[in-house]
């Protein structure tokens, strides 16, 4: 399934998760699987959290970049439109491309 995921854009170029396992950098067309790290301060939810849309209005796009992702073995996990709507907690991820401002703006008015 294709979803979106907002990724931390470090100053060299790569990416990684935004609060939790962020010091490591997450490659592009590969497949990963999730893993589990509690963190202090945050539900315990294992695996990659995304969207069916490029919006997530809690969260600062500051420094950060939307990706297309392709998901697999999936669970769906209702929140409030004020934090995306339902988010997909996905056991595997491949990272497709990043987004640029304009496709972010063309997908949000497609989807809508």
């Amino acid at each position: 399934m294709i979803a979106y995921k907002l990724f931390r854009k470090k100053k060299n170029g790569t990416i990684t998760s935004l609060f939790i396992n962020k010091k490591v950098e997450l490659p592009f067309d590969s497949w990963m699987k999730a893993g589990d790290y509690p963190t202090k301060g945050f539900a315990r939810r294992p695996g990659w959290h995304c969207t069916g849309k490029p919006t997530a209005p809690h969260l600062s796009e500051k420094g950060r970049v939307w990706c297309k992702v392709e998901i697999t073995d999936y669970t769906e996990f209702n929140r409030p439109v004020s934090q995306g709507g339902m988010w997909y907690l996905a056991k595997n991820i491949q990272i497709i491309e990043e987004l640029s401002y304009n496709d972010v703006a063309e997908i949000r008015k497609q989807l809508t």
